[in-house]
């Protein structure tokens, strides 16, 4: 509901922000363009490819020229390590080259960011609150990427080396230290949180916990005093359009007091007041804080996230997903039982209160200059969900560009073959309205698919082996598929079911790459299925891909099996995440591995061929 005083600026407003959403889109397609320097020529592409392979100390070649635009404009850094270790980097030479990628990557954006706000002020768009909310936001998103660095060696590269040396490897052994020694933020006195607000400082007896504004007291520092600054500017002006002007600065302030907070007790409470505060600001400018937690394995410390998200005026429509997915969930609790019911109850009573966002991601900071997200369901809080439900981003307009400008890779053509690459860009390229359509189905449902079965205190009790991260993906995109097949759409069944094979295969590049281990694990998971369901088929050499109506309904039943099992005999019970995991799944050298021989076999070779070929181009007449 808009206030009726501002009612008369809300339609110049919304004009203003689909002239920023197609400018911002505008940019990222001329980011893409940087592409065309593997095909022939282009000059702003070559100069800073050129610059960065010198500075990293590797050859100009076809392959690292595409991992270092792999590096800057889809944000991955995968691509680059491995044509860092065939390039015989070691470890520690690996981390320094990544940190060198970092800063160039962040500075790069940084200057791209400023011109963008400087073409938003030279236009007058938006109304003066919005315009400094996006230049005050920026400047916290300096402060945040100048921290980041030092968080990553901290926390990845540092204390997380070591413990995975000290207890070689073993991680139920890091976890059950952890838990003994009181090394994680409680969430409430004597009950361990989902999550951390804090590093690990070594002592002469053995670690203790240290919250951030302890630990990089710059850096935190840093961040405060535009924090600070910002709240100061917005206290002096109204929102003319939305009326949110008193939401906005408590959010600040909750930003000011968690950031700030000198103590490891009362943390998690802290940035869940952060939340609930932010879930009070509904307008279609967002902020992303730090939310995720990724990729510290061992005690889910919080990354550095920062951005401005846009809601798209003309893709904000109604969608049936979450009507969808609470059928889901309500027709399994009742097979599954009485306690079921129960948090089918409080999972259906949070989708109802999402709020859903799809737009574009403005500006972005931090850990988000190491990996942007396409989707994103949040706040993780489950007290502060059950209370308020969640926010869901959705950035399909990105992801679509984005895939657009990424040549066609060698290891696409040889694993999937012509036809099928050929049938994926044609809807891309000519059916973009067909390309949405699925987007929402495994997308958007993927989102509302993590909102089912997870109560309070869900992840605590099944994370005991540190595995919960490495089902929850695979159980939010199957709760999505869930809710397409009990609403089948005939003409979608087959294209659904090629975007779900090529996800899972393509997520095998990730084998390596630490940080994204749940979403490498997911598509593990997402092969046995295909592979036991026939619709994959492997003889030592090529893929085969069978997308009849048997092999579709054959893929259907048993992804309906296997969500049924893991809902009804590891969510609802809260059992250990491990033990689903051990029925496909195993760890081999600190490596997760299919216990499928077929699957194993096409999982190896392909690995092996994408070492080999996965940064080589290889495009085809359409």
């Amino acid at each position: 509901m808009i206030p009726e005083k501002a009612s008369l600026y809300y339609d110049i407003f919304m004009e203003d922000l689909q002239k920023l959403y197609d400018e911002i889109l505008k940019r990222q397609r001329e980011l893409g363009s940087y592409y065309e320097l593997l095909g022939g020529g282009h000059a702003e592409a070559e100069a800073w490819v050129g610059d960065f392979l010198r500075r990293l100390g590797l050859p100009e070649t076809p392959q690292t020229r595409m991992a270092a635009l792999t590096r800057l404009i889809g944000l991955r850094d995968d691509a680059l390590a491995q044509v860092l270790k065939s390039e015989g980097f070691d470890e520690d030479e690996i981390i320094k080259a990544k940190e060198t990628a970092y800063k160039m990557v962040a500075d790069f954006y940084l200057k791209r960011h400023l011109s963008l706000l400087d073409w938003i002020e030279d236009e007058a768009l938006l109304t003066p609150f919005y315009r400094e909310i996006l230049k005050e936001a920026h400047r916290v998103g300096e402060a945040m990427s100048g921290w980041q660095s030092a968080w990553t060696a901290q926390i990845v590269h540092g204390v997380n080396r070591e413990l995975f040396e000290l207890f070689e490897g073993d991680e139920e052994k890091i976890y059950e230290m952890l838990e003994s020694e009181n090394l994680l933020d409680e969430r409430e006195p004597g009950c361990v949180g989902d999550r951390c607000y804090s590093v690990l400082k070594k002592t002469r007896k053995g670690y203790k916990s240290v919250p951030y504004a302890k630990a990089f007291r710059m850096e935190v520092q840093e961040v405060l005093n535009k924090l600070q600054n910002m709240r100061g500017v917005l206290e002096r002006m109204e929102d003319e359009v939305f009326g949110l002007h008193e939401e906005w600065l408590g959010y600040v302030d909750a930003l000011i007091d968690a950031f700030g907070h000198m103590s490891t007790e009362g943390l998690i409470e802290k940035w869940a007041q952060v939340d609930r505060k932010w879930m009070a600001v509904t307008s279609p400018i967002q902020i992303g804080h730090p939310l995720e937690y990724y990729e510290d394995h061992y005690r889910k410390a919080v990354a550095l996230e920062w951005d401005v998200r846009l809601a798209s005026p003309k893709l904000m429509q109604n969608t049936k997903i979450p009507s969808q997915i609470v059928d889901v969930s309500q027709t399994l609790a009742l097979q599954f039982g009485e306690n079921a019911v129960g948090i089918h109850e409080n999972c259906a009573t949070q989708v109802k209160r999402t709020q859903l966002y799809i737009g574009i991601p403005a500006l972005f900071y931090g850990a988000e200059f190491q990996g942007l997200f396409s989707a994103q369901v949040v706040p993780n809080d489950t007290k502060v969900s059950r209370e308020m439900g969640k926010k869901i981003f959705a950035f399909a307009d990105n992801v679509l560009e984005s895939k657009k400008s990424r040549p066609v890779m060698r290891i696409a053509r040889e694993t999937f073959g012509d036809d099928f690459v050929r049938h994926q860009r044609k809807i891309m390229f000519d059916r973009p309205d067909l390309w949405h359509k699925i987007y929402e189905i495994t997308t958007i449902g993927h989102e509302y698919g993590h909102i089912l079965w997870v109560d309070d205190d869900s992840e605590t009790k099944m994370n005991a082996t540190g595995n919960y991260k490495n089902i929850e993906e695979f159980k939010a995109t199957t709760g999505g598929m869930m809710a397409f097949f009990m609403h089948e759409d005939e003409a979608l069944k087959t294209e659904v079911l090629r975007d779900t094979i090529a996800r899972g295969v393509s997520l095998m590049s990730w084998r390596n790459t630490g940080e994204v281990e749940p979403y490498y694990v997911e598509g593990l998971l997402h092969l046995d299925t295909l592979f036991n369901a026939e619709v994959l088929s492997f003889d030592g050499e090529k893929l085969y891909i069978d997308l009849g109506e048997d092999a579709y309904e054959k893929a259907k039943e048993l992804y309906k099996t296997r969500y049924t099992e893991l809902a009804g005999e590891y969510y609802v019970p809260k059992r250990d995440a491990g033990g689903f995991l051990a029925s496909y799944v195993e760890k081999r050298d600190g490596e997760w591995l299919p216990i499928d021989d077929t699957v194993r076999r096409f999982v190896d070779h392909y690995w092996a061929r994408y070492q080999k070929i996965g940064q080589e181009t290889m495009p085809f007449t359409e």
